[in-house]
C-alpha cells in the first residue's frame, strides 16, 4: 500500500511539570521534575531510539526545560565544586551527612514512599522491606530516634534506583551492580548514583534534539508557565461550554491579552534557547482554546495547534452540524478557524485515553493488538480519503508508573507494530500539513481536552477564589512594577507568570486527594506571597490561610496527576 493510501497517525506526547522551585530562595519544594527526568523523559527517548522507523511529536513545556537544565547544573556543581543542591530529597542523597532533626528525617522517609505500591515498591524486595520499616517509623514518633543513618541511606538509594528509567536499569552496569548489592550503601556508591542521575538529566534535551535533527520526531511547545490562555483573554468564555457555571468576582483578568501574548512569545523563546530553532506548533496548555486564543496564536506565527475531541464536537453542534457517530466523517482532519492561518488538530479521546488510563492493566501484547485493531477499523472507513489523520495526544510521563516495567514492553511493541504496519503511517503534524490543508470552521466553543470545557480550572468555589486572588496580585503588579529596577521587575514578571499557571487551579477542589491539594494550594499561596514581596509591598493577610476545602499543611511529595493529556 502506498504512503498516500495508509492511515496517517500522530503520537503526540506532552511533557510538562509546573514550577516547583521557589523563585526567591531557589529551593525546590517538590521533586517531581528530576524524578520524571530520570525515568520517563529518558525512557521515552530510548524507545524512539530503539525503533528508528517510528515517528512522534514531543511537546516540551518551557518551565520543564528550565527546571531540567537547573537540576543538571545543580548536580554538576555539587560533583565539581561541592555547591549545595537546592532540592532537599536530592541533597539528602548527595550529602554524606544526613539531617539529625527528627522532623526532617520524617519528611525524607515520607518522600521515599512516593512510588506506585504494586508496580514499583513490590517489584523490588529490598525496597519493599525498607518501606515496611519506614511505615513503622512514620506511625510511631518514639521509634524514630532509634533509626540508624544506614536505614535512611539505603532507603534514599533504593528510592532513586526505583525511579530510574527501565531502559537505564537494563543497560547501565553501574545501576545493576547497585541493585544487586541491595543494602549497606556507602558514600562512594551514593555519589556514583548521583553521577548517573546527573548524566541522565544533562542528556535529556540533547537526546530529543538528536531525534528531531534526524527527522524522527517533531518538537513543539506550550505557553511559558502553562496558563489557560482562553481564561487570560476572557474569563467568561468558560460559559460557552457550561452556561450556568458560577464565575469569580473578577470579571476579567487585568491585561489578559498582553499576558497571554507574553507567555506565548516567552515560551517560543525558551524553546529556541534549548533546541536552537523555533517550533512550528503548540499544544496550548491543557489543549485549552477559544476563538481569541487561536487568532492570537495565528498572529504570533504558530502553524498548528492541538486540542480535545469534545471541543470540536461542541463547536460543530453549536454551528448546527451535529457530529456523526462515525468520527471519520468529521474529526480525522484539521480545521482552520475563519480569520486565522492556524491548523487545529483534535485529539481522539477514546484512543488517547486507552493508553493513558486503560491499557496499564492489560498484557502489553494484548493492549497493542487491541490498539492496532482499532486503528485498522478506522483505516477501513477512511480508505478513500488519504487526508485522514488520527491524533493521539496524551501526557508523556505520568501514565507509565501504572504499567509493568514503566511501560517498557507496551511502548516498545507499540512503536514496532505501528512502524511496520502496512496500512498505517506514523507522521507528525507539520509533515502532514506539507501535503494536506485544513478544512474551514466558522467558530470554536471555548474548551480543553478535559470534557471539552474549562471546568477543571474555573467554575468551582475554590478555583474561583484562586482567580480572585490572582486578580488582586495582578492589579498590585500593574500598580507597582513600573517603579522597580529593570532586573527586579523582570524577576517579578517571571513570578507573576508562575502564578498564572494552570496547575494550581487543576488541584483546587474537594474531589482531589487531600495531600496533593495541600501541596499545590500551599505552593500557590507561596508563589503569590513571593510576588508581593518582589513588588516591595506587604502580602494580603489571606495568603497566610488555607482557602481550599482540601487544603492543609504541605508535605514533601504528593501524588501524581492522572495519566492522559495534561
Amino acid at each position: 500500500m502506498s504512503a498516500e493510501q495508509r492511515l496517517k497517525v500522530v503520537l503526540c506526547w506532552h511533557m510538562h511539570q509546573p514550577q516547583y522551585r521557589d523563585l526567591v530562595s531557589g529551593r525546590y519544594h517538590l521533586s517531581w521534575t528530576y524524578l520524571h527526568g530520570i525515568k520517563d523523559y529518558v525512557d521515552m527517548a530510548a524507545h524512539l531510539e530503539a525503533v528508528p522507523s517510528a515517528r512522534a511529536v514531543v511537546n516540551f513545556a518551557p518551565l520543564l526545560l528550565e527546571q531540567l537544565a537547573d537540576y543538571a547544573r545543580q548536580v554538576d556543581g555539587f560533583l565539581r565544586n561541592s555547591v549545595s543542591i537546592r532540592d532537599p530529597l536530592l541533597a539528602a542523597l548527595a550529602q554524606p551527612a544526613l539531617p539529625e532533626d527528627i522532623e526532617e528525617r520524617r519528611l525524607l522517609v515520607k518522600a521515599c514512599l512516593q512510588a506506585n505500591a504494586v508496580r514499583v515498591i513490590e517489584r523490588f524486595p529490598a525496597y519493599q522491606r525498607l518501606t515496611s520499616v519506614a511505615e513503622i517509623f512514620l506511625r510511631d514518633a518514639a521509634f524514630a530516634s532509634y533509626v540508624a543513618d544506614q536505614f535512611l541511606v539505603d532507603l534514599l538509594v533504593w528510592y532513586h534506583l526505583a525511579w530510574l528509567g527501565e531502559t537505564v536499569r537494563r543497560s547501565d552496569l553501574r545501576v545493576r551492580r547497585l541493585m544487586e548489592k541491595g543494602a549497606q550503601y556507602t558514600v562512594h556508591e551514593r555519589r556514583e548514583l548521583l553521577e548517573i542521575i546527573g548524566g541522565l538529566l544533562a542528556d535529556v534535551v540533547p537526546r530529543y534534539a538528536r531525534l528531531a535533527t534526524r527527522g524522527q520526531i517533531e518538537l513543539s511547545t506550550t505557553p511559558y508557565a502553562h496558563p489557560i490562555v482562553p481564561l487570560l483573554l476572557d474569563l467568561r468564555c468558560a460559559r460557552e461550554a457550561m452556561p450556568e457555571a458560577p464565575m469569580p468576582l473578577l470579571e476579567r483578568y487585568p491585561g489578559g491579552e498582553e499576558r497571554a501574548r507574553w507567555h506565548i512569545e516567552r515560551g517560543f523563546a525558551i524553546f529556541e534557547q534549548h533546541f536552537g530553532f523555533r517550533p512550528g506548533g503548540c499544544w496550548p496548555s491543557e489543549g485549552a482554546v477559544s476563538d481569541q486564543t487561536v487568532r492570537l496564536f495565528s498572529k504570533l506565527g504558530c502553524q498548528w495547534l492541538a486540542t480535545g475531541e469534545s471541543v470540536l464536537r461542541h463547536s460543530l453542534a453549536n454551528l448546527g452540524h451535529a457530529p456523526h457517530e462515525l468520527k471519520a466523517a468529521w474529526m480525522y482532519h484539521p480545521y482552520r478557524l475563519d480569520g486565522s492561518s492556524v491548523a487545529c488538530f483534535f485529539r481522539d479521546d477514546t484512543l488517547s485515553d486507552l493508553i493513558g488510563f486503560s491499557y496499564a492493566t492489560w498484557h502489553a501484547d494484548d493492549a497493542v493488538a487491541n490498539f492496532v485493531e482499532q486503528l485498522e477499523r478506522i483505516a477501513d472507513t477512511c480508505g478513500k480519503h488519504p487526508d485522514r489523520l488520527v491524533p493521539i495526544i496524551l501526557d508523556g510521563e505520568n501514565a507509565w508508573e501504572h504499567y509493568p516495567e514503566n511501560g517498557y514492553y507496551f511502548l516498545r511493541a507499540l512503536y514496532q507494530r505501528l512502524a511496520e504496519h502496512p496500512r498505517i503511517e506514523l507522521t507528525t503534524f507539520s509533515d502532514y500539513l506539507r501535503s494536506y490543508g485544513p478544512k474551514p470552521l466558522g467558530a470554536l466553543v471555548a474548551g480543553s481536552w478535559v470534557y471539552g470545557t474549562l471546568s477543571t480550572w474555573i467554575g468551582d468555589a475554590d478555583k474561583n477564589r484562586g482567580w480572585d486572588m490572582l486578580g488582586d496580585a495582578k492589579r498590585a503588579f500593574d500598580a507597582n512594577a513600573p517603579s522597580l529596577a529593570p532586573a527586579r521587575r523582570a524577576h517579578a514578571e517571571e513570578q507573576l507568570a508562575v502564578c498564572e499557571g494552570s496547575d494550581w487551579f487543576w488541584w483546587f477542589g474537594d474531589y482531589n486527594p487531600q495531600a496533593t491539594v495541600s501541596d499545590f494550594e500551599w505552593l500557590y499561596r507561596q508563589h503569590l506571597t513571593n510576588l508581593y514581596q518582589l513588588l516591595g509591598i506587604e502580602p494580603p493577610e489571606y495568603l497566610a490561610h488555607v482557602f481550599t476545602r482540601g487544603g492543609g499543611a504541605p508535605a514533601l511529595g504528593g501524588t501524581m496527576r492522572p495519566g492522559g493529556a495534561a
